[in-house]
């Protein structure tokens, strides 16, 4: 049902969104944002989450100091985030279809599945280029021609496009995902596990759980992200290597959320003991396939663990290694790269790194990018305050606009 918001409500919602906070994050950055004589004042955390909410609900109006703390924390002047107009919004459903046709009754020809399966490899090469924006409607169309050829097609025709129509909704999940709308990210992973359970194919079925496990990770909700993985690897004798080095290494950012080095490097050390073995034709999940790719994941959860020092030795080795055409992955391994050595601190560094990352930016406008980049002055500490602080935050003022 549609429901007549404020457009304020919207924006807040929205812009904490777009910077991938969970709305703990958001009370966090708030407290932030005040100074010692209003923090001193502030009610507790639980307290503010409840008013974020109501916020976002459009319940309650912030008034001061809660107007002033939003346009600190967004980097958003007050009046523009506060305009008084009105919009209407919907739920956000994709528009992928919900149900196969009842009369299975048109021949659906084999060669569909190679067609459909050249097309998802092309999506998948064109990503790197050119993000999320420019592909997901493509995807969607062709998820809806395949589901809908699913309902008609028999035999092993049906289960081939399922497994498609599964990598397709996995693939509109990850572009939503890089595109900050987490909420379609949300219903497309639960499209992906529900076609690979109509598949009923149990490598479909634990990817997907990681798919979701990878969007928890975004949300910062470790309990979520151990409870997937978990389930994800609860048939592990069935599964091949690569399912099981996916579902490990998302384990391990479950872990490092969870501030738990041990658990988190164990992982992560068991998932290179399988990466040699992986020997699959499967098209999906190839990430893994890439040069580092456990070092990648284990250089993310030391800057998720504070471990900065650490994460700085591991990206020096990692980013002359990876490919000129992998952009948007450069842009975001730079990003994190650049708040590890903000809060070492290494100002000079960081600025160098943090001034490439955006302009891969403009070049991918990934939103996860983006959060990376915004998160940086958390980490700046005091030398914020020097010229080559300012100079950061200039550059950063422009990726928050």
């Amino acid at each position: 049902m549609a429901a007549d918001l404020p457009a304020w409500a919207v924006r807040l919602r929205e812009e904490r969104r777009n910077r991938l906070w969970p709305q703990r994050e958001m009370a966090r950055r708030l407290v932030e944002a005040a100074d010692e004589e209003t923090r001193n004042h502030l009610p507790t955390r639980e307290t503010m989450i409840r008013r974020i909410k109501a916020y976002e609900a459009g319940h309650n109006r912030p008034g001061d100091p809660y107007r002033v703390l939003y346009a600190r924390a967004f980097g958003i002047p007050e009046a523009e985030l506060f305009r008084e107009e009105r919009q209407v919004v919907t739920g956000a459903i994709p528009t992928f279809a919900r149900a196969f046709p009842a009369s299975p009754n048109r021949y659906v020809a084999p060669e569909l599945v190679d067609y459909f399966c050249l097309q998802l490899l092309s999506h998948y090469a064109a990503d790197a280029f050119l993000g999320p924006r420019h592909l997901i409607g493509t995807v969607v169309v062709q998820y809806q021609s395949i589901a809908e050829l699913a309902g008609q097609a028999k035999g092993e025709v049906q289960r081939e496009l399922l497994r498609l129509g599964a990598g397709f909704a996995a693939f509109a999940g990850w572009l939503c995902q890089d595109a900050g709308v987490t909420d379609q990210a949300a219903l497309w992973l639960n499209a992906n596990l529900e076609m690979a359970h109509r598949a009923q194919d149990a490598q479909l079925i634990s990817h997907a759980l990681t798919n979701k496990a990878m969007l928890a990770v975004d949300l910062g909700d470790a309990s979520a992200v151990i409870d997937l993985t978990a389930a994800a690897l609860s048939n592990r004798a069935g599964l091949m290597p690569k399912t099981q080095v996916l579902a490990l290494q998302q384990r391990a950012h479950g872990y490092a959320l969870a501030a738990d080095r041990t658990r988190c490097d164990a992982l992560l050390d068991e998932a290179a003991t399988l990466i040699d073995d992986i020997d699959d034709d499967h098209m999906w999940g190839n990430a893994c396939r890439t040069p580092n790719y456990v070092e990648i994941q284990r250089a993310t959860c030391y800057g998720q663990l504070g471990l900065n020092a650490d994460a700085v030795t591991l990206w020096d080795q990692i980013l002359p290694s990876m490919p000129a055409t992998a952009r948007r992955d450069i842009g975001v391994f730079l990003a994190r790269q650049g708040a590890a050595l903000a809060a070492i601190p290494d100002p000079e560094r960081a600025t160098e790194v943090a001034s490439k990352a955006i302009e891969l930016l403009r070049q991918t406008g990934s939103v996860r990018q983006r959060a990376e980049l915004i998160a940086m002055p958390a980490r700046m500490g005091a030398w914020v305050k020097t010229a080559k602080g300012r100079e950061m935050t200039e550059m950063l003022a422009n990726v928050t606009q």
